[in-house]
């Protein structure tokens, strides 16, 4: 991470009054209107949408789902995104402080259905978004889609989707990489830009029989022992 969690923090609520409307590039509404559309949650799915924002994926997930948690680090987004899920009447979203490494879901840990997130993980380093990964697939959701700035190919800097100050983003094969190293299976794949594009990753099974690479190996190791 190229900045600390309170700079990040501090650099969203700054912009918070004024991001949504910001935010109106075709890829950037492409990628949301994928991940809400690849998230598909059931009547009595739990979403957990990380690095929510001002509440535009979690917001228009809770129609469909049963309960929202929308996780942010920015207290200045989740001010937003509460007022609009107020205007709006919806009653079943959640937003909370809470981060990639450290989601903070309370009582639902153990009944996570889906996660996502869209243009929020690019600002951690590899290393990190592969502990973020870590995390997430502890509270064991059966989906994950993941929408943000990634590299299909070497970027062009001349179309930049991405602060090189503060951003960091990873190539798509990194992120496959960690995804399958716990245990997802890429279910789709949405090239939106060079740099934008949306992975949809799957754990199949019941709940208490999804696990990661690691976890499998090391059960192997222990039965070989």
């Amino acid at each position: 991470m190229k900045k600390t969690i309170d700079e990040h923090a501090a650099r969203f609520s700054a912009a918070a009054a004024s991001y949504d409307d910001e935010q109106d590039s075709r890829e950037y509404l492409a990628c949301a209107d994928l991940v809400v559309e690849h998230a598909a949650p059931g009547p009595e799915d739990v979403v957990v949408d990380l690095g929510t924002g001002t509440g535009a994926i979690a917001l228009a997930l809770a129609p469909a789902a049963d309960r929202v948690l929308g996780r942010d680090i920015s207290e200045g987004m989740l001010a937003e995104a509460r007022a609009k899920a107020a205007d709006a009447g919806i009653d079943n979203v959640a937003f909370g402080e809470g981060r990639f490494r450290e989601p903070d879901v309370g009582p639902h840990r153990d009944s996570v259905d889906v996660v996502t997130t869209n243009f929020a993980m690019h600002h951690l380093s590899d290393a990190e978004k592969r502990e973020a990964i870590a995390v997430i697939a502890e509270l064991n959701p059966r989906r994950f889609v993941l929408g943000d700035v990634m590299f299909f190919g070497t970027p062009d800097p001349s179309e930049p989707f991405y602060n090189p100050e503060v951003d960091d983003p990873a190539t798509v094969g990194a992120l496959v990489d960690a995804l399958t190293d716990e245990g997802f299976v890429l279910t789709a794949v949405e090239r939106v830009h060079d740099q934008v594009g949306v992975l949809v990753a799957e754990r199949f099974g019941d709940a208490s029989e999804r696990v990661s690479v690691t976890e499998e190996s090391d059960a192997t190791a222990a039965d070989a022992e």
